[in-house]
């Protein structure tokens, strides 16, 4: 069900068609808004248009330090379940070496 939702962002009033719940819409804006203030507080960016070009470069880095901290993540969970596979999979006599050299890393 799409429904119009208005915002301010960076000083301009806008009207967006979305699905999204209208609190979530203005807590984006909101979090736009904030890196556009952070933005102007540098002093060194002047008109509007700069601003939010700026707010874009620093939201896009988040985004990207983001996923690769999530890749990493993954990869070391998923090594992870290879070791407790492994050790599962042990003969009972192996179980012993496998989960001692297991603590030790």
């Amino acid at each position: 069900m799409s429904r119009s939702v208005k915002v301010s962002l960076g000083g301009q009033k806008l009207s967006l068609r979305t699905d999204a719940k209208p609190r979530y819409i203005k807590e984006l804006a909101d979090y736009v808004n904030g890196k556009i203030e952070q933005a102007r507080s540098s002093g060194k960016i002047a008109t509007t248009q700069s601003l939010a070009l700026l707010a874009a470069m620093t939201i896009a880095d988040e985004l990207f330090q983001a996923r690769d901290q999530k890749e990493q993540l993954e990869r070391h969970v998923r090594e992870r379940m290879r070791r407790i596979l492994r050790y599962l999979e042990a003969d009972d006599a192996q179980r012993a070496d496998a989960l001692q050299s297991e603590l030790v890393e």
